[in-house]
């Protein structure tokens, strides 16, 4: 498309922008996008997270007012570098051969690219129909704040008939994915010196005593059919001030994966009853997603992205969380489909990259899939 720049000039402009959360500092990415948006006819709204923290939604009209539009999805926000060296520069985009390095590169800055560009060329087409709804996010990264507060927000989102998330995926279309809650769980008890600790109420023991429980505990067997039994991960133990004092507060970390018929304040509920003697709070409650397969739109995003890659995939679930959990309902739960240029097992690694080749055709292949759905 003459005037835009190419999937990859994209991808490393948004590179450039070290949008680490915390604290996130996004606003000069969404800028960015939004000034490329603009000019092509787009409505843009902003829903801030925090002060210097945007999300980005942006609205491309068609000629029928009935026709729902099809949605786009993705973060700007990065995960921190790590402790290990980086022998590439995070921010500099580096390429080598077909690989493009830095911070973001797999999750999601090409997928972001790629929607935008799509977008874009879709722009350019006079006799559209139905219309397209880009969803550029903050701080996903920590329990997908940012769509959260989107979602929270009245009259920000428009009609959407079908959802892509661009997260990741190697190109192959996946169907959803388990949520994620968080848990804080708080242990009291009674401190004492260290040799007499008989006369204390050690809540380091409690919360260990917990912690085991937790590990075994099974959900009373819930199964899904598309994204099987939920998970509990038991990942931070705290407590005790001194090695000679007994400990009278501990706090135990929990996550855990839910299946749909799941949420935070139920599974909280449920652990009050199983561990009476915790204070449970809940940090973040991510809802999972998951679309039936059929013979639909999804076959034809199936379809499209066997062609373009030359690779037939099994329509199985990512096992991370994305900001669909949150969109999808909010858009009435239309069919969602997880699907993005990158490798899953890049995200979040040391010299993160990604395939230059799949960002080029995550751009053609959305093109194709936003002129199919809207003209």
């Amino acid at each position: 498309m003459s005037g835009a720049p190419t999937p990859l000039a994209l991808t490393r402009a948004l590179l450039a922008h070290p949008t680490i959360n915390p604290p996130g500092d996004e606003a000069a990415a969404i800028a960015r996008l939004g000034g490329l948006l603009e000019p092509l006819g787009f409505a843009l709204r902003t829903v801030d997270l925090a002060p210097g923290r945007p999300s980005l939604i942006a609205r491309l009209a068609g000629s029928d007012p009935d026709a729902p539009a099809l949605g786009l999805t993705g973060h700007v926000d990065v995960v921190p570098l790590g402790e290990a060296p980086w022998r590439r520069d995070p921010w500099a985009g580096e390429t080598d051969g077909d690989r493009l390095y830095g911070r973001g590169a797999a999750d999601m800055k090409g997928g972001v690219a790629a929607m935008v560009l799509a977008a874009m060329s879709l722009a350019r087409e006079r006799r559209r129909r139905a219309g397209v709804e880009l969803v550029i996010t903050a701080g996903e990264e920590t329990g997908c704040a940012g769509a959260k507060r989107i979602v929270e927000t009245p009259a920000v989102l428009g009609r959407v008939g079908a959802l892509i998330v661009g997260e990741p995926t190697g190109l192959e279309p996946k169907l959803g994915h388990r949520g994620v809650i968080w848990l804080r769980l708080r242990f009291m008890g009674r401190t004492a010196h260290a040799s007499m600790p008989e006369l204390g109420d050690n809540a380091v023991l409690k919360a260990a005593r917990a912690a085991l429980r937790l590990a075994a505990h099974d959900f009373g067997g819930i199964h899904h059919a598309g994204l099987g039994a939920p998970s509990l991960n038991v990942g931070r133990l705290e407590g005790g001030l001194n090695l000679n004092s007994v400990p009278d507060s501990a706090v135990l970390g929990i996550d855990i994966r839910p299946v749909p018929g799941q949420d935070g304040a139920g599974i909280a509920a449920a652990l009050r009853t199983l561990l009476p003697e915790a204070e449970i709070e809940v940090l973040v409650d991510c809802p999972p997603l998951w679309s039936e397969a059929d013979g639909g739109w999804l076959a034809e995003v199936a379809q499209r992205s066997a062609a373009l890659t030359g690779r037939q995939a099994a329509l199985a679930p990512v096992p991370f969380a994305t900001d669909g959990g949150f969109l999808a309902p909010a858009y009435g739960g239309p069919p969602t489909v997880v699907l993005g240029p990158g490798e899953t097992a890049q995200a979040h690694q040391t010299d993160e990259w990604c395939s230059i080749t799949q960002i080029a055709q995550a751009a053609e292949l959305y093109g194709e899939l936003a002129r199919s759905w809207c003209l």
